[in-house]
């Protein structure tokens, strides 16, 4: 439509004017945030003598709760609170309703303020501050750059004649909880992996994925076997059927064979005992007396049994080893929750689970309008990692520790900033809003012609 000159100035001088919408809200919570996620996740204190003694996560945690709260305060700081996150929030009262009732209330308010709070805290602040692709993908980098790496130095230490463990302690020391976290990040690793560019970033990412599919064999996990399997398949479809990328479906078929060629001795005969239910092959082959698969189906039902006499309150959180009597959790982050939480708070944890997977959902139908491709990509990665973690929490104890809260909370970010209604402008919302020098020139020599012409 043509215009007149004065029409023009006026209209780029108000384009330069505009603000940008989405700016990022808090960046000093955020950054306090994204120092608790690296020190969650790579675990420093684990290396450094004398780190132990300084409880840094907890003061960087710390911090970015008390960010917020000052900048909930303002205009500027007022984030809508997703509804998942509520049902969170509900879900922490009825832990806290259930500590007087308690087999043992000293443990379950332990569990409750010192493990499952933490998660609450981690979803709250990622729901709220998280408002740029640029801060998903942060965040996002250092939780699957950190397990990648930490995975191929454990497969590097590993000494073999056992089952590989986590170079650090806390959830990644145990062999199975190792397992699924790798099954929950590698989808996020070859979504940066596609996103990378040059051959030096994708040879590390790829070098990232082989370690990660590599490590779950070690560990000997069919927890983690099944996780992957299930977080595999989903990334295939997002990655390679429906983002048509045919060469990667090819290149996933090839390394299934070449992963099960390099696989370590009698891993397949123990991922046999899924189904036959026999007794369990250790990684040299022995045969362990007493099959862990009765023992778990065994734990299976004592916790649908407690579930069943306590409907309400359960025994109270982190309270199964010692009801129970047998010292071991029930390996089943569902019947678990409900045996020592009650029926209502795991109806409040699925459907938190639910609702993640809509996030997830309503985000491809934004992005179906949309041309941004490192959302796209991300979302699906998501997916993926989403589905591992509700088929590993099947197998592992995983209620009160902080990375499927994470997970849920991602899906909230990522929603929201597929809602923002200015898609082009996301990547670059945390940019100060000041005109180039080049816009401010053009914005000048436009004035002065202009009043050259008068």
């Amino acid at each position: 439509i043509p215009c007149s000159r004065e029409h023009s100035w006026v209209a780029t001088t108000a384009i330069l004017k505009q603000p940008t919408e989405h700016k990022q809200k808090n960046p000093f919570a955020y950054r306090a945030l994204l120092v608790f996620s690296i020190l969650y996740y790579t675990r420093p204190a684990d290396v450094i003598p004398g780190l132990n003694a300084i409880p840094v996560g907890k003061i960087a945690g710390g911090v970015a709760l008390i960010a917020l709260l000052a900048g909930l305060g303002t205009k500027k700081g007022r984030v809508k609170l997703p509804f998942e996150i509520k049902l969170l929030l509900l879900l922490l009262l009825q832990m806290c309703l259930t500590i007087p009732f308690a087999y043992w209330r000293g443990g379950a308010f332990h569990t409750v303020m010192d493990k499952f709070s933490k998660g609450v805290i981690v979803a709250l602040l990622i729901s709220m501050l998280v408002v740029s692709i640029t801060q998903l993908r942060r965040l996002l980098y250092v939780q699957a750059a950190s397990v990648a790496m930490m995975t191929i130095v454990s497969i590097l230490l590993h000494r073999g004649g056992g089952r590989l463990t986590g170079v650090l302690g806390g959830i990644f020391e145990n062999p199975n909880d190792l397992a699924i976290n790798i099954a929950i990040n590698w989808p996020l690793c070859v979504a940066f992996f596609l996103l990378a560019r040059g051959p030096i970033k994708k040879g590390l990412w790829t070098l990232g994925v082989m370690g990660m599919l590599y490590g779950v064999t070690a560990t000997y996990s069919r927890s983690g076997f099944l996780a992957l399997v299930a977080g595999a398949a989903v990334a295939l479809w997002e990655f390679g059927i429906r983002g048509r990328r045919l060469g990667l479906v090819l290149l996933a078929g090839i390394g299934a064979i070449a992963l099960l060629a390099v696989s370590p001795s009698h891993y397949l005969s123990r991922l046999e005992t899924i189904v036959t239910m026999k007794e369990d092959v250790g990684p040299n082959g022995q045969l362990t007396s007493g099959s862990s698969s009765e023992g778990r189906r065994e734990l299976l039902k004592t916790s649908l049994s407690i579930m069943v006499h306590n409907p309400v309150f359960g025994v109270g959180p982190g309270n199964f080893e010692v009801f129970s009597g047998n010292w071991h959790v029930a390996h089943n982050t569902y019947t678990e929750l409900g045996a020592e939480a009650g029926i209502p708070a795991l109806l409040l944890f699925l459907a938190i689970l639910i609702l993640a997977y809509r996030n997830l959902r309503r985000t491809r139908k934004l992005l179906r309008q949309q041309d941004d491709q490192e959302l796209r990509i991300l979302t699906g990665a998501l997916t993926a990692s989403l589905a591992a973690y509700v088929m590993g929490a099947f197998f592992a104890d995983t209620a009160y520790q902080l990375f499927p809260y994470y997970l849920v909370a991602y899906t909230s970010a990522a929603y929201r900033i597929a809602s923002q209604p200015n898609p082009k402008g996301r990547a670059e919302s945390e940019k100060p809003n000041f005109p180039s020098f080049r816009e401010r020139i053009h914005g000048q020599s436009e004035k002065s012609e202009l009043a050259r012409t008068r």
